[in-house]
């Protein structure tokens, strides 16, 4: 079907609302997700919504084609298949035995340790590890795995739900910057650069499956740290413990490096982040 002089005028228009919502998804999925492969999903979907667009019905093209772009950018994700059930399942076998070694031990639990418990080789722990990671999303929401449907928002935000998304975002930044060291590294090369943990484990003089662990615990710190301040929600660790004091030491941290200027000085009046 060939596009007309008028369709052309709109899918030139807005094209800028395919990149806005394709940098969103970006956001909140795994570094192996190519920007390519749901830019190429949504300009076609904007085409298509060019063709089938009525004006007669009162609707603007803004929204109607965000509702196809949207579909198209979900369907591109479930058909990449990143977060399968397995991996999910997987995932939480992993998380529930690192807690309950870490409530043991009162500190992170080493490969060896963690392999044990599972009942699984090291080598087999790494694999593990990787895919767990690729399915590991911090979601906006709650900072936590989430379906396709959780990755890909709704665009057309009141200024209400617009400034609380600058103020997640803004967390997610501030808290991000008061990570220790080491792990802020790991966190910004791997997710923000999406650098291969090969790289960023030979940059660091460690294992690759050090830095997936490494990654783990910049991971749920950063969860219990911005569940304390977004949700007001103590972390379930024991609060005599070296572990819980080292996650209250950073949630204080947090505090006093974030305030409301901050956050909302990371992200534009679009909700778009700010270069460094």
């Amino acid at each position: 079907m060939m596009v007309t002089t008028s369709q052309e005028e709109l899918i030139r228009d807005n094209m800028a609302l395919v990149g806005h919502m394709v940098r969103e998804t970006l956001f909140k999925v795994p570094p192996h997700v190519h920007r390519d492969d749901l830019a190429s999903a949504g300009y076609a979907a904007l085409v298509t919504a060019a063709q089938a667009f009525d004006p007669g019905r009162g609707i603007p093209f803004g929204r109607f084609a965000a509702v196809r772009v949207r579909g198209a950018l979900l369907d591109e994700l479930r058909g990449m298949d990143w977060a399968s059930r397995s991996v999910r399942a997987r995932a939480r076998r992993a998380d529930v035995a690192r807690e309950e070694l870490t409530r043991r031990l009162g500190r992170t639990p080493t490969a060896e340790e963690l392999a044990e418990l599972l009942g699984v080789a090291v080598g087999e722990l790494a694999t593990i590890d990787d895919d767990v990671q690729r399915a590991a999303v911090l979601s906006l929401q709650g900072f936590t795995v989430g379906s396709a449907e959780d990755m890909v928002t709704e665009t057309a935000l009141n200024p209400e739900e617009m400034l609380l998304h600058r103020e997640r975002l803004g967390y997610l930044h501030d808290a991000v910057t008061v990570l220790p060291e080491r792990l802020r590294f790991v966190v910004e090369a791997s997710f923000l650069r999406e650098r291969p943990l090969s790289e960023v484990a030979e940059q660091l003089g460690v294992t690759e499956s050090r830095v997936s662990q490494l990654r783990t615990e910049a991971l749920a710190l950063l969860r219990d740290g911005l569940n304390t301040h977004m949700e007001q929600r103590l972390s379930p660790v024991a609060k005599d413990g070296c572990v819980a004091r080292r996650r209250a030491a950073y949630a204080a941290q947090i505090a006093e490096s974030s305030t409301m200027a901050s956050r909302l000085a990371a992200t534009d009046a679009q909700g778009q982040l700010l270069a460094a």
